[in-house]
């Protein structure tokens, strides 16, 4: 299939007839949005389409190549992508809206703009510097990596990898079985159901605060400390060890086939429980700022 490339300087739309199965996308400032999409659906509406509702400063290059899709800029390229620090990104914005078809790779840069993926099957992959990420409703594999942006992951249900130097990760109804988080100072609340699958759970930060909200009942084996902090723990099966400086909260939960790791040096640590699932949902406390001790805990 020939390549074939669109300069867009101004608002504009675009529908691609052939299939789509792979999407980068890298902007500064505003706003971009992924929406996966049945493609049943898609094709009655005549495929694949991209909106550019707003646009300032240089043009953003559209690329068709092949089944890849590229939207950017011409100075933004992918590599490195987290080391783009140019003095002319306040003289730039765009607010970028893309459905493709649920099964598709995405690849999402963003430098200061706000990101919104949902609905994606396929492997998601999110650069951030600044700005806030939200990915809703994935059951691929996820990989989110940024230097200060926020990501909350709700209705996940693939693997989640996160790295960032100080934004927080939110993860609401994490049904995905595995989460990897490291982070110089963010925050951390993980709240996770994983349908009976065994947890693959291990999260790192320096000076950030962790929350982590299990099932009950679960299965894992449990190794939580921080070297300064305090932590709290919701579970009777679990030890709460140390008095003065470090504090640990070891065990096992159930059979022990699943992993809880999680590690802060200065921020507190605090494991939290689900209510059985016969419970009435509503009767289910929101997962807490790892700061805070829920009543039905125990602090150290």
């Amino acid at each position: 299939m020939a390549e074939s490339t669109w300069e867009v300087a101004e608002p504009r739309k675009l529908t691609f007839d052939d299939p789509v199965t792979a999407l980068n996308v890298r902007v500064v400032n505003g706003t971009v949005n992924v929406v996966g999409m049945d493609e049943a659906v898609l094709n009655e509406q005549g495929g694949a389409h991209l909106e550019i509702s707003a646009i300032e400063g240089p043009p953003l290059i559209v690329t068709r190549s092949g089944s890849t899709l590229t939207v950017a800029y011409e100075d933004l390229p992918w590599k490195d992508f987290l080391k783009w620090l140019d003095g002319k990104r306040r003289h730039r914005s765009a607010v970028v809206s893309v459905a493709v078809p649920a099964g598709t790779e995405v690849e999402v840069g963003v430098v200061g703009a706000g990101a919104v993926v949902s609905g994606v099957r396929g492997r998601t992959d999110v650069r951030g510097v600044s700005g806030d990420t939200a990915l809703v409703g994935l059951s691929g594999q996820v990989r989110a990596n940024t230097v200060s942006g926020n990501v909350e992951a709700q209705a996940v249900t693939g693997g989640l990898r996160f790295q960032s130097v100080s934004g927080d990760l939110t993860v609401i109804e994490g049904a995905g079985s595995s989460v990897r988080a490291d982070s110089v100072s963010g925050d951390m609340v993980v709240d996770l159901d994983p349908a009976g699958e065994p947890t693959d759970i291990k999260l790192t930060t320096v000076s950030g605060e962790i929350a982590i909200r299990l099932p009950h009942p679960t299965d894992a084996r449990v190794e939580v400390n921080t070297a300064s902090g305090a932590v709290s723990n919701a579970f009777d099966d679990l030890r709460v060890s140390g008095q003065w400086g470090a504090h640990k909260i070891t065990g096992t939960l159930g059979a022990g086939t699943g992993t809880l790791k999680a590690t802060t040096v200065s921020g507190s640590i605090a494991l939290l429980r689900r209510p059985p699932a016969e419970d009435d949902p509503y009767d289910s406390p929101a997962p807490s700022p790892a700061g805070t001790v829920p009543s039905d805990t125990k602090e150290l």
